[in-house]
């Protein structure tokens, strides 16, 4: 078995489970995807949505709902909610990080413009909302709307400290908290209140949801380092040359010497960059073990997400979430 064949099977197995599911997700995002008055708002939403991505985080609401022997319809409005709220967010940091790519293909913003992306981006929050209402549950509502706010407030946190060289690992964590982690947890979470569970239970499946999001962004940092582009759906480097201060920087940055810590500010500081700096900061990782104690934090951060699961009744479900768990950080490990 080949690594990425070995790689894909627990995300697999857990779409193959809930296929019927992720069907009826799938099919209510395009119905409340389209516009009658503004034809650009499905032309730029099919071109994200239908990228081949894997709808992991609606997955998660209906991976939770099912271990928890939900029999009602609203696992799938709040499983779309959740897919909606994603999709509105990388419409709008691909304008603000101006990218070129993603999952493999040209950004909305570079093939319609940044106006589409931001407007389309809103609406799509508003669908959000109205569908996160239709289930009638206060708790789910109180807590997707939450986790919009915390996103947005991660991602203007990032504004300020990722490109500051003092910004350290607790403020880094705060910034993944935000913009990542809080969609996972909210979405583990919001299943297990939709299916009623008692409170240690709903706790359990945010801890899990958290510490897994934390584990995929520090991956997602590591592979912009060391990743293949055709694996990880972007240019290796655009953290570089986005002024990103990601896990691995911080660490190297703790332990630069002065020169070093020049080498820094200049590019990510100053954002001068200049022909080889990449590499030079790709030895520096190296030179510091920044990748290697990057790598055993998503390790810590899976364990973490595997054990929150002890305390959910025992269902194949939950197996598969702890194999997804240590998927996450399989691309580096």
């Amino acid at each position: 078995m080949g690594v990425q064949e070995s790689v894909q099977k627990p995300l697999d197995r857990l779409a193959e489970a809930l296929g019927a599911e992720m069907e009826a997700v799938n099919a209510l995002i395009r119905a409340r995807m389209t516009s009658e008055h503004a034809p650009r708002i499905p032309e730029v939403t099919a071109h994200l949505i239908e990228a081949g991505g894997k709808r992991l985080r609606p997955m998660l609401t209906l991976a939770a709902a099912r271990m928890l022997d939900y029999a009602g319809p609203y696992h799938i409005h709040l499983a779309a909610t959740v897919e909606f709220i994603h999709t509105a967010t990388l419409l709008h940091d691909d304008v603000v990080d101006e990218s070129r790519q993603r999952r493999g293909r040209p950004t909305a913003n570079l093939l319609w413009d940044n106006k589409s992306s931001v407007l389309v981006g809103d609406y799509l929050f508003a669908r959000s909302f109205q569908l996160m209402v239709e289930p009638g549950n206060l708790r789910t509502l109180e807590i997707l709307s939450n986790a919009a706010a915390t996103i947005a407030e991660g991602e203007v946190l990032q504004l300020t400290a990722a490109q500051d060289l003092r910004t350290d690992e607790a403020i880094y964590l705060k910034v993944v908290r935000g913009k990542t982690a809080a969609l996972f947890s909210a979405a583990t979470e919001v299943g297990g209140v939709i299916a009623g569970a008692p409170a240690d239970q709903v706790q359990a499946l945010f801890d899990y949801g958290d510490a897994l999001g934390i584990a995929f962004q520090i991956v997602d940092d590591l592979l912009d380092y060391g990743g293949a582009t055709e694996t990880i759906g972007k240019n290796v480097g655009d953290d570089f040359r986005e002024r990103k201060l990601t896990l691995p920087v911080i660490k190297a940055v703790a332990k630069a010497t002065p020169e070093e810590r020049a080498f820094w500010s200049r590019t990510i500081e100053a954002g001068d960059q200049r022909d080889g700096d990449l590499e030079h900061a790709l030895s520096l990782l190296a030179c510091h073990g920044a990748m290697e104690a990057a790598r055993a934090d998503a390790l810590r951060w899976s364990a973490t997400a595997r054990s929150s699961l002890a305390k959910l009744p025992s269902h194949p479900i939950r197996d598969m979430l702890s194999d997804l768990a240590d998927f996450v950080v399989s691309r580096v490990a």
